[in-house]
């Protein structure tokens, strides 16, 4: 199958399955899994931080970021279309008691300066205690701007806030911007990565920060039953992913590219935005679940029916690229 739905379909190759089955193990919630030690120290170093704690998934990474920020009654400034906010249960609040606020993403993923200004309450008994920024990275597959980052954590600190990062691909943002990935890091108090997305591992998410946060957030994982024991075998999947797969991402970058240029040219398809490895496009609504079925009795798995969202990775080549867009112009021509 040529499957777009996301780049979290991959399966792992059999280097990684190889690499996985002579890991060195512990037991993790002892803190003696040492290659879950040497994932956690490698990362932390990479985004020039403390440590690092090694997750299951990177919701419950970003669960805990935000329940080590932030106590019973906080609230964080979060995008409308973050994941953090729309994508993750409503974690924060169910579980961690924690308010959003949200507040709606400009057109490059950014959330406006005036609008968070806005948006943080003063100390008064009457409002949730304003403690944490949020921002994602990359957001709809688009890059945050250096500058705007820059300006955004700024206010964050002058208003006594901290700041965390979604970065589950800030690697895509790395490799697609040419900055070092610790300059895309180093203005956040904490960042989440993910290592299951375009890296390619089976499992797996890191938080990294400073030592204190990540105390915090090592019983909060353990209490969301994060803690796993032999997860040296996962985490050598993300140290064979953080040294084989990182500069490879700009081939899926480059097939997302050859996949809009081709919808492009299809009468039918308006290609909304595309950028690192995800392309949105717009399909007449009658046609978004025939085409879907279409396209699976072919071979190609898609989610029009969800987002009309397609996600390149190492799992799809370019010739799969020509054979989607072939199909797609192919089911519109009979149609």
């Amino acid at each position: 199958m040529i499957d777009l739905r996301s780049d979290t379909v991959t399966r792992p190759s059999q280097a990684m399955l190889t690499a996985m089955m002579s890991a060195e193990v512990g037991d993790d919630v002892w803190g003696d899994d040492p290659t879950v030690l040497r994932l956690q120290a490698v990362v932390a170093e990479r985004m020039n931080k403390e440590a690092g704690l090694f997750f299951p998934s990177g919701t419950q990474s970003n669960l805990a970021a935000l329940m080590a920020h932030c106590t019973r009654g906080d609230e964080y400034i979060v995008g409308q279309l973050a994941h953090t906010y729309k994508y993750e249960g409503g974690g924060a609040a169910v579980l961690g008691s924690i308010q959003p606020q949200p507040i709606e993403n400009s057109a490059d993923g950014s959330l406006p300066l005036e609008r968070i200004l806005d948006a943080i309450k003063p100390a008064d008994d009457h409002f949730a205690r304003t403690r944490l920024l949020t921002l994602e990275n990359t957001i709809g597959g688009k890059v945050l701007s250096g500058v705007y980052v820059s300006a955004a954590v700024r206010l964050a600190r002058e208003h006594g806030l901290a700041t965390h990062l979604d970065g589950a691909r800030v690697f895509n943002a790395a490799v697609a911007s040419r900055q070092p990935l610790e300059t895309l890091c180093s203005p956040f108090d904490s960042i989440s990565i993910c290592f299951s997305k375009g890296l390619g591992a089976p499992v797996g998410s890191m938080l990294v920060g400073n030592n204190a946060l990540l105390q915090n957030a090592r019983r909060w994982r353990k209490v969301l039953g994060g803690g796993m024991r032999q997860s040296g075998v996962l985490a050598a999947a993300c140290l064979y992913a953080l040294d084989q797969n990182v500069e490879r991402l700009s081939e899926d970058h480059e097939n997302a590219e050859r996949l809009a240029a081709g919808l492009a040219q299809i009468e039918q398809v308006k290609v909304d935005s595309q950028a690192t490895n995800m392309v949105f496009a717009q399909f007449p609504a009658q046609h978004c679940a025939p085409l879907e079925e279409w396209l699976k009795g072919r071979g190609i798995l898609t989610q029009m029916l969800y987002a009309s969202r397609f996600v390149t990775h190492r799992d799809v080549s370019s010739a799969d690229i020509d054979t989607v867009v072939a199909a797609i112009r192919g089911y519109f021509s009979t149609h």
